[in-house]
């Protein structure tokens, strides 16, 4: 019993002994496998929720079925008569363009300092965010931003607003991944260089090129698309036209990125570095804002809501463009401080009305004020010829004799520039001479009211009063509409209205609108008073206040002007192919010291116009054969209106008591 207990008990142990080891692996296999189990429910509780997060952040998105890429602000392209861009308006500040237009290195820059992996990842790229994290973590702070791809930096621009926020970049993400799936990589890509900001209100590749470039993105060298690629990053700090080390440090970094993958050949790279791209400034382009502008503010009589990008072909003439710019510029560094000047304003159109060169003021940059086409400013002496045209349809002629001396409107004394006076001085002498007597004594002969008339008749638009004083040019007017009324001295007598546009269309080509013909009041001045007051005009370039702007081989017309206190310095002169008006002066009506119409813009005026008229063949001036011969055939009774007032009865100045004179009844 014992032996067999014994040996029982015996095997019993041995049976227990051998069973123990086999416990232990048991419980570390059920141990290994409960890891398993809670790290496999922890990964599928995290993919809930993190599958949670972006179904609740994608509610807040509209449903995907409805989502579409908002179309692009239309694009306006201004261009010369000549094809050159003057300037691009609209919120883009460029056209849009196809990717397949531009160099392969253009788009190959941005995806290589951009998104290296864009062609292969789905919308967001895994490597570069975990890159990102392990950026934003192991430096100074956290930051959400760095790993977004072109897809995802798009679906920001299209869509969402520029906030820093972990909803904003779960919203980027599930967009990427709509974009990725509704478009090709091309497609992708041509959107975003079309959208991505470049700074100095360039939005697009096309607008970046053009602002920093004055060229085509068609047309940049690779070491300008480096420039551009690395601008993206920080627009404001990365321009190059305001920090051209750092912009060319960061081109530098996308140069090696496009070495390192193989995105350029490396000639060119070594090229590029070896010559780095410059920021250039079209000439004239300051300027040709202005004339821009003005499209602008007419373009609505042309068209109506604009959906698309489209070009306007302009009447403005590109080398007058930049001589009216220098000759201005010029000037006023040259003598404006001398003078006390410090604004001026230049119009130059077609003797039909077309525009060929409008600057409105010193420096677009520093004042987007148009001077030229919204100033109005007192035209002093230059408003005259409106009294002497009034005057010859009165039956006056340049011969007429008329009193320079003192005279005295219920107490106001108008006196002549030179404080002196000449006594019995012919019409055509006074005028070129710019006698204030003898046109105060003119306005109050034919009336103020008639003046007005004949100013309205030419084509002045601002409000004129009735006075006395209207003849030496006390309603304000602005240089655009001067240059207008004196158009019809240069044209035979035509009343025209100033144009800049000559056609619109699509960048498809499509027709908008094509000017038809010239737009005109028909004959304001018949030829025999024509001939008179260009007979009078040419007088201020012979022996007149504009002897100092005589352009040789040319026939010429004008009138100085100078408001009251020197304020205001003009001078409008025309060819027969030309009219150009100058003012100078300063914005808040501080007078200068002494700046008159016949020295500052004459000597501008005749620096413009020498090169404006530069190679053309000289261009008689209408009427101005007005001889001895005429004379006689053209004096009518004193009294009778020739070519305004043809209808009028014949009134000796002796009828009218001193009222109807003074308010022309």
């Amino acid at each position: 019993m014992a032996r067999g207990g014994g040996n029982g008990n015996g095997r019993s142990s041995d049976r227990r002994r051998q069973e123990k080891p086999s416990r232990r692996p048991r419980r570390r296999r059920s141990f290994i496998g409960h890891l398993f189990r809670m790290a496999l429910t922890l990964c599928l509780l995290g993919f809930i929720g993190i599958v949670g997060i972006f179904v609740y952040y994608g509610s807040q998105l509209p449903p995907i079925d409805q989502i579409a890429v908002p179309k692009r602000p239309p694009n306006i392209a201004i261009l010369a008569a000549d094809g050159a861009l003057i300037a691009n308006r609209g919120e883009t500040g460029g056209s849009a363009i196809k990717i397949e237009d531009l160099p392969p290195y253009l788009p190959n820059a941005f995806i290589a300092i951009e998104d290296r992996r864009f062609r292969s990842h789905f919308g967001i790229d895994p490597k570069g965010i975990a890159r990102a994290i392990y950026r934003n973590f192991s430096g100074s702070g956290v930051s959400l931003q760095g790993g977004s791809t072109l897809t995802q930096q798009l679906a920001k621009n299209l869509f969402l607003t520029q906030e820093r926020t972990a909803s904003r970049k779960i919203q980027e993400a599930i967009l990427a991944f709509w974009l990725e799936r509704k478009y090709t990589k091309d497609q992708i890509l041509e959107l975003y260089l079309n959208r991505v900001y470049f700074g100095s209100g360039a939005y697009g590749i096309e607008a970046a090129a053009q602002r920093y470039y004055a060229k085509s993105a068609t047309e940049v060298t690779l070491a300008e698309a480096a420039v551009l690629a690395g601008l993206v990053q920080s627009p404001s700090r990365l321009a190059p036209n305001r920090n051209p080390q750092a912009a060319q440090a960061r081109a530098e970094l996308v140069l090696q990125a496009l070495q390192e993958n193989g995105l350029a050949p490396g000639r060119m790279i070594k090229e590029a570095l070896a010559n780095p791209a410059k920021p250039v400034r079209k000439p004239g382009v300051g300027s040709g804002n202005y004339a821009a502008d003005y499209v602008m503010d007419v373009i609505d009589d042309f068209i109506g809501t604009i959906d698309t990008d489209i070009v306007v072909a302009t009447t403005i003439d590109s080398t007058m463009q930049r001589a009216a710019e220098n000759a201005l510029v010029n000037e006023l560094n040259a003598k404006g401080a001398q003078y006390n000047v410090s604004q001026g304003a230049l119009v130059s159109m077609r003797p039909d009305g077309a525009i060929k060169a409008l600057v409105g003021g010193r420096d677009y940059a520093a004042s987007q004020f148009n001077r030229a086409t919204t100033a109005r400013r007192q035209p002093g002496s230059s408003f005259k010829p409106f009294v002497y045209l009034d005057a010859v349809e009165y039956g006056l002629t340049p011969d007429t004799v008329r009193d320079d001396a003192p005279i005295n409107i219920k107490g106001w004394r108008p006196e002549n520039y030179s404080r002196t006076y000449n006594g019995p001085t012919s019409l055509r002498e006074a005028l070129a001479l710019s006698l204030n007597t003898v046109a105060v004594r003119l306005c109050v002969e034919v009336g103020p009211k008639s003046v007005v008339q004949t100013a309205r008749r030419l084509g002045i638009t601002s409000p004129l009063q009735p006075n006395a004083s209207i003849a030496l040019g006390t309603s304000e007017v602005t240089p655009l509409e001067m240059t207008a009324a004196y158009a019809a001295f240069a044209n035979g007598g035509r009343g025209v209205v100033p144009y800049i546009i000559n056609a619109i269309g699509t960048n498809e080509g499509v027709s908008i609108y094509s000017r038809k013909g010239v737009s005109s009041f028909g004959q304001v001045i018949d030829p025999t008073s024509l001939a008179m007051m260009n007979d009078m005009l040419h007088e201020t370039f012979r022996t007149g206040t504009a002897r100092n702007g005589d352009i040789p081989g040319w026939e010429a017309g004008g009138k100085t002007g100078t408001s009251q206190d020197w304020r205001d310095a003009w001078f409008i002169g025309f060819t027969g192919s030309l009219v150009t008006t100058v003012w100078l002066g300063n914005d808040d009506g501080t007078p200068t010291k002494r700046a008159s119409g016949g020295n500052l813009p004459v000597e501008l005026w005749a620096n413009y116009m020498k090169t404006a008229l530069k190679g053309a063949k000289p261009v008689a001036l209408p009427g101005l054969g007005w001889s001895t011969e005429t004379r006689t055939a053209a004096t009518q009774p004193q009294g009778q209106p020739v070519g305004a007032h043809p209808s009028a009865p014949v009134l000796d100045q002796k009828d009218r008591n001193f009222f109807e004179r003074l308010f022309g009844l």
